[in-house]
């Protein structure tokens, strides 16, 4: 493993496990493929190419796309066995950011996709001197195709293999800039050994076999998405890229492809939860009974419990019955899934679970290449309301403070996989990266405890951001990750933020869910108009407070919420106008951008 670079894996399975479908996309309404032998043959072709336009190990190539393609794929090895940095941006950042990004890392080319992509990034290149032309994925007429890179298939390539063979597991892979909650984005420097600790990690936790089915439509500027896309080429799965909006249906890619396994963000997984929810509250009398009857049942689902006996005849009924028919929703082969990026409601881990679909929830961050600890798919290996176990070769400690409750504290990690540090920002990467007796420990700013696990092991339980924690006029520290987390469990609730920094008492700013209430007031005999209004009608606001008074009893007097504003508008990222959003690219609370467009809002809480 040590000796790993990434476009190794690409070899490998050209040598061992060459598949005819490799990578593929659907044009046209049909899937097409590029096989192994294809993807090397034009990253060759790339990568002699790039360096016939000048392009020489250090440099910098950025790219941004909608939905990743075969073809992205093919530049990302062609890059990165020529040692040519690949920074890959999201496409729902601002103007600005882009300026900044392409600036401070001095990228000479970039890729784009379709849309509004390359008019976003054409508006920054007047303003990024180093950026000398723009490529992109599909054919365009306001500049050239991504096979401009191609040299011709005869090229020699003898070149491409002395830069190859010299680059090591220490050299730099990849930039991938944080969009954070605040400032401008930080460049992480990746090195080939710090992904490849990743890749290998999830090659032994996920149980993909070669020659499975990957559906992939997470954003590979993401590194979760992007290490999964290597550990799919060490699996040699057969990987099929697609976007989020082509998921479901019955001519969906989900039943078309009917893949083994994929990864996802539990916001995807709560709304095929509430689809599924919704389904259920249309079925007849009789039918619906047995639908929330299964719902229930799965509500005591628990990792390795064995039903017996009554109960066991129970589970049976609700998998041939209900249960059966959600894992055919998604094709019918699935062997696992994973979720990362935020917190999953417990509900809906149950409740995928429940149905023989089985989830499991990890933990890491950017600049751990990203993974820290997950739960494992094997019998003894996971545990409920955790992020599993560290993975082998981490350490996590538990720095405890004065802000904490007993046995909690910010979590610190030394691994295999963090980063060399920020791109040009030394000070930034000594206050994340610090110096504890002597020795280098990441500072990942989430708050959390280990707790006693299956198997004797330690399981990581977040419980927070160390920097969202709030303190109320009277002193009283709050964590709100929890209390919004519990918010957004139900099905009427979109997205929420708790406010109370240095105020008398906690608040809520709520967005409703505009499927979940109008279903709610189509239930309860109340006219629908449009959201806006609803959201003022006296029994949508009584509602919404009998919701909050439930929740209020799981925590401590100074955590309740004492009153809630509910908005009409969706949180988003950056709009392609360069407004800015009120989520990061990875859909987290930009909490002081919030604040400050509803400061109307939280000060009529507060009169």
């Amino acid at each position: 493993m040590t000796d790993i670079r990434l476009f190794d894996y690409l070899a490998d399975q050209l040598n061992s496990h060459p598949l005819e479908r490799a990578f593929g996309r659907k044009i046209d309404g049909k899937w097409q493929y590029l096989s192994t032998a294809q993807v090397a043959e034009l990253a060759n072709r790339a990568s002699r190419g790039l360096l016939d336009m000048g392009l020489r190990p250090g440099d910098k190539v950025a790219s941004v796309v909608y939905q990743t393609t075969p073809e992205w794929v093919v530049v990302d090895y062609a890059l990165l066995q020529i040692g040519v940095l690949h920074v890959p941006m999201y496409p729902t950042i601002s103007a600005r950011e882009y300026e900044y990004i392409l600036n401070e890392s001095e990228a000479t080319y970039c890729l784009v996709g379709d849309g509004d992509l390359y008019d976003k990034v054409a508006l920054a290149k007047t303003r990024t001197p180093a950026l000398k032309e723009i490529f992109s994925f599909p054919g365009r007429s306001d500049c050239r195709s991504w096979e401009a890179l191609l040299a011709p298939p005869d090229a020699d390539l003898a070149e491409v293999a002395r830069i190859s063979a010299g680059i090591r597991p220490d050299d730099l892979a990849t930039l991938i800039y944080t969009s954070g909650t605040t400032g401008n984005p930080k460049g992480v420097m990746l090195t080939h050994r710090n992904i490849v600790f990743n890749v290998e990690a999830l090659r032994r936790i996920a149980p993909i076999g070669p020659g499975d089915c990957i559906l992939s439509f997470l954003p590979v500027s993401h590194v979760y998405e992007r290490v999964a896309v290597y550990a799919y080429t060490a699996y040699s799965a057969s990987v099929a890229f697609t976007g989020t909006d082509n998921l479901g249906g019955e001519n969906g890619d989900l039943r078309s492809l009917r893949p083994h396994f994929f990864t996802c963000v539990p916001r995807l997984l709560e709304k095929v939860y509430d689809r599924i929810y919704d389904k259920g509250l249309e079925l007849g009398m009789i039918k619906r009974a047995l639908f929330f009857w299964a719902l229930r049942l799965a509500d005591h689902w628990d990792f390795d419990r064995q039903p017996r006996g009554l109960e066991a005849l129970k589970w049976w009924i609700a998998d041939r019955l209900i249960f059966s028919k959600w894992r055919e929703a998604l094709g019918g082969r699935v062997k696992a899934m994973i979720t990362a990026a935020s917190a999953c409601p417990m509900k809906v881990l149950r409740t995928f679970n429940a149905a023989g679909i089985p989830v499991r929830e990890g933990y890491g961050l950017t600049e751990a290449s990203p993974a820290l600890s997950f739960n494992g798919f094997q019998p003894g290996g996971a545990m409920l309301g955790t992020v599993g176990p560290a993975l082998d070769g981490v350490t996590l400690r538990i720095e405890a403070g004065p802000d904490f409750r007993p046995g909690e504290g910010e979590i610190l990690a030394q691994s295999p996989g963090v980063m060399k540090g920020y791109y040009k920002q030394p000070q930034q990467t000594a206050e994340m990266i610090r110096q504890i007796d002597g020795e280098p420990w990441l500072a990942t700013g989430d708050v959390g405890m280990l707790v006693d696990g299956p198997g004797g092991k330690k399981y990581l339980k977040i419980t927070d951001r160390k920097k969202e924690l709030l303190k109320t006029s009277g002193g009283k520290y709050v964590a709100p990750t929890p209390i919004e987390s519990m918010l957004k469990e139900h099905r009427l609730v979109e997205q929420a933020m708790v406010v109370g920094e240095n105020l008398k008492f906690v608040s809520a700013l709520i967005v409703p869910s505009a499927d979940g209430l109008k279903a709610w007031c189509e239930k309860h005999g109340i006219p629908w108009t449009t959201l806006e209004e609803m959201i003022r009608h006296p029994k949508v606001l009584e509602r919404y407070r009998m919701l909050i008074e439930r929740i209020n009893p799981n925590f401590s007097h100074p955590e309740q919420i004492k009153k809630f504003t509910l908005l009409s508008g969706v949180w988003e990222p950056a709009k392609s106008d360069g407004t800015e959003g009120e989520l990061t690219p990875t859909l987290k609370l930009k909490r002081r951008v919030i604040l400050a467009k509803f400061a109307a809002e939280i000060e009529a809480m507060y009169q």
